[in-house]
């Protein structure tokens, strides 16, 4: 089945395009990554697919329904987002969880301690930091608690956004892995780290040569 469609999309950022024409499908299980220089629009890439931008060409499917304004609510409550922008809140970590589950997308989503304490153990947490404060942590730390809520989610399509940037080379190792091993899972990943590219099965999409800049 056809998970995520992009269908000659282009995108422009100050009058330029930032791609032209931009055509790829998805389907249950496939893994992408998308690279390329700084301000390329692979970032642009991700917000698309959320409905927080607008393609200026072209036509996005998700699950074959296009995607729009009565069906972006949809698509929200089927993807699990990190972003790379890790000042997603404050106070207490346990209760900046609370608050994402409580969001309507997330209503039906309730975890258990047991599930809550296996991922902190898979991303090598204490169970204490659900004590610490959010932004206090170190970003090593405040990536992992990103990573940690997407699980939680219990979602099979994953938009990553620079997801293992500040993590050190095992854990980077044992993400990646993760991932990418995935059947179930639809992973796209921006990433300008060179160990996503040698990860096997994992498709990529090059901005620069797209643009014409390689």
């Amino acid at each position: 089945m056809s998970v995520i469609r992009f269908k000659d999309v282009s995108v422009k950022f100050n009058d330029e395009f930032l791609f032209e024409n931009l055509d790829f499908e998805l389907r249950r299980g496939d893994k992408l990554l998308v690279y390329g220089k700084s301000g390329e629009g692979k970032t642009t890439i991700i917000r698309l697919i959320l409905g927080f931008e607008c393609p200026h060409g072209g036509s996005i499917f998700f699950e074959g329904h296009r995607l729009g304004r009565k069906t972006v609510w949809y698509v929200r409550t089927k993807i699990s987002y990190v972003s790379q922008n890790l000042d997603i809140g404050d106070g207490p970590v346990r209760g900046l969880i609370n608050r994402v589950m409580a969001f309507k997308a997330n209503a039906n989503i309730k975890p258990s301690n047991a599930e809550l304490s296996d991922w902190l153990k898979f991303l090598r947490l204490k169970e204490s930091i659900l004590r610490e404060h959010f932004e206090r942590l170190s970003g090593g730390e405040k990536q992992r608690i990103a990573i940690l809520i997407a699980l939680l989610l219990k979602r099979d399509v994953f938009l990553l956004d620079e997801v293992t940037s500040a993590l050190d080379s095992e854990l980077k190792g044992k993400m990646i892995d993760y991932f990418t091993s995935r059947s179930d899972a639809t992973v796209i990943v921006i990433s300008h780290d060179k160990d996503w590219l040698d990860s096997p099965g994992i498709r990529i999409i090059n901005l620069d040569k797209i643009n014409g800049r390689a």
